[in-house]
């Protein structure tokens, strides 16, 4: 599978539809999905160490700046700690030959969504339906 390597994006979308998540295309969001993972594990060693970094400012200015940026490393933390979440359950999707397809339709996601976000479990159609949702709800508070 060295081949897959040197796949740009532009390979994996012209690839027919009948290939679809064939080997060569399912290695390669797995070899996606792995880079990512190193890269927000690189984001969350700084993270932390920022965080463990901390000085005490004794004016009151340079005190609030220190605990927004405080603050703002704890929120990005939270979202890599996510973000590592989907990719360890699309990596485990992989292994078990469902990534690709939609969880709640069980139709193909499709390759220009899996390259823009390949986390991504459900299909476009459905992820609408559920902002929708979403937005009404929260509309409503």
């Amino acid at each position: 599978m060295n081949n897959v390597v040197n796949l740009t994006d532009d390979d994996i979308r012209n690839m027919s539809d009948d290939e679809y998540m064939n080997d060569v295309q399912i290695e390669f969001f797995r070899q996606r999905l792995l880079k990512m993972r190193e890269e927000v594990l690189a984001r969350e060693l700084d993270v932390k160490e920022r965080l463990h970094q901390r000085e005490v400012f004794a004016d009151p200015a340079d005190r609030a700046t220190a605990e927004e940026e405080h603050w703002l490393d704890l929120r990005l933390r939270e979202r890599e700690s996510m973000l590592l979440r989907k990719i360890d359950e699309s990596m485990r999707r992989i292994r078990d030959k469902e990534y690709g397809y939609c969880t709640k339709t069980g139709e193909p996601i499709g390759i220009p969504r899996l390259l823009a976000r390949p986390t991504a479990s459900v299909c476009v159609d459905v992820k609408g339906q559920d902002e929708k949702v979403e937005t009404h709800f929260r509309d409503r508070s």
